[in-house]
């Protein structure tokens, strides 16, 4: 099975509670990336949902769309800040 890490959706800028710590996430590796290793939270139920939004994007089965949309609900969720653009 071939998985696309590399498929891009407009950025989100995620700000950590930690000072200084500031993320820019625009591929569903990055989105992945941030999820496993620097999440605050790691049993919320949209952590979770972001989470295989990012597998099934990878495998082709949901839209890029829909991820950004899960990791902005599981920013919320955990208490980081999202700034988003739209192109």
């Amino acid at each position: 099975m071939k998985f696309d890490t590399l498929t891009e959706f407009d950025q989100v800028i995620l700000i950590f509670k930690d000072p200084g710590r500031r993320l820019t996430v625009r591929t569903v590796q990055e989105a992945a990336t941030a999820l496993i290793k620097d999440w605050p939270l790691d049993d919320g139920e949209e952590f979770l949902t972001a989470v295989k939004a990012c597998l099934d994007v990878m495998t082709g089965k949901a839209s890029s769309d829909e991820l950004r949309s899960a990791i902005l609900r599981a920013a919320n969720e955990a208490g980081v800040a999202a700034v988003t653009a739209l192109h």
